[in-house]
């Protein structure tokens, strides 16, 4: 569920000003480590579960570039 600031109904568009604010308000969730994390190859990946109702979602968005 989407969440929404005070000061921005949920049926006002978003502008540029305002996605540039979030991602102010965000940095400090953005630590880069120090050290790179090395590549995991997919081999190694198990366990990850995606609901069909997320599924539908990503299959229904475009490709990049199209």
């Amino acid at each position: 569920m989407p969440q929404y600031s005070a000061e921005r109904a949920p049926e006002t568009p978003e502008t540029l000003e305002s996605l540039r604010g979030d991602c102010v308000r965000m940095v400090p969730h953005w630590a880069v480590p120090a050290v790179p994390a090395a590549p995991v190859p997919p081999s190694l990946i198990h366990g990850v579960t995606v609901s069909a109702a997320s599924a539908r979602v990503i299959d229904g968005m475009a490709e990049y570039g199209d």
